[in-house]
């Protein structure tokens, strides 16, 4: 599947637009996260675009999350996309470097939106390591945004302020695709 197939393939199921800017997010940081790690760019890319491709026909049975995603995608992507995005919803372990980071980046993109958001401008240019690091620690904001899979991402020896900067960087590179403001 090409990025292109996988940005179609989203679109057609997932209407709601502050998630399509989720899966946009995680995608961009699962490309900058391919960068530093020397993985497939467009294979991680891709895995962030799909990862909650099921979640408009799931939201009600969390339960089946990721495992209708996977029924869908069939024999589309190659196995260690549907293992990674089953991992991101705990159906299967996670030892694999693209799940871990998908298990990451899905709270990591959330917790980026949120700073962005209470920001006067709701711009992501100035959203700056210590400011995003600053609201990490505060347990009340973001409450959604699960902190303990945020830090797995020191498994592949990336330590969370680089993991915030990766994040940050990679969701500046598609600033045109992200309107906030219907996050």
């Amino acid at each position: 599947m090409t990025k292109q197939e996988a940005i179609d393939l989203l679109h057609e199921n997932i209407k709601t637009e502050s998630l399509i800017i989720h899966s946009l997010s995680v995608s961009a940081i699962m490309k900058e996260l391919a960068k530093r790690l020397e993985k497939d760019e467009e294979k991680w890319e891709i895995t962030g675009l799909l990862h909650d491709l099921d979640y408009e026909f799931t939201k009600e049975n969390p339960e089946i999350h990721a495992i209708k995603t996977v029924e869908m995608l069939d024999d589309k992507v190659e196995d260690e996309i549907k293992d990674a995005i089953l991992a991101h919803n705990e159906k299967k372990d996670i030892e694999k470097d693209i799940e871990i980071a998908l298990y990451a980046a899905d709270q990591l993109a959330g917790l980026i939106t949120a700073a962005i958001l209470v920001r006067p401008n709701k711009d992501i240019e100035g959203l700056t390591v210590k400011s995003l690091k600053k609201k990490f620690k505060d347990k009340a904001f973001a409450k959604g945004a699960d902190r303990e899979k945020i830090q797995q991402i020191q498994r592949l020896n990336i330590e969370l302020e680089e993991f915030f900067q990766i994040g940050i960087n990679g969701m500046i590179n598609i600033k045109d695709k992200l309107s906030f403001d219907k996050a």
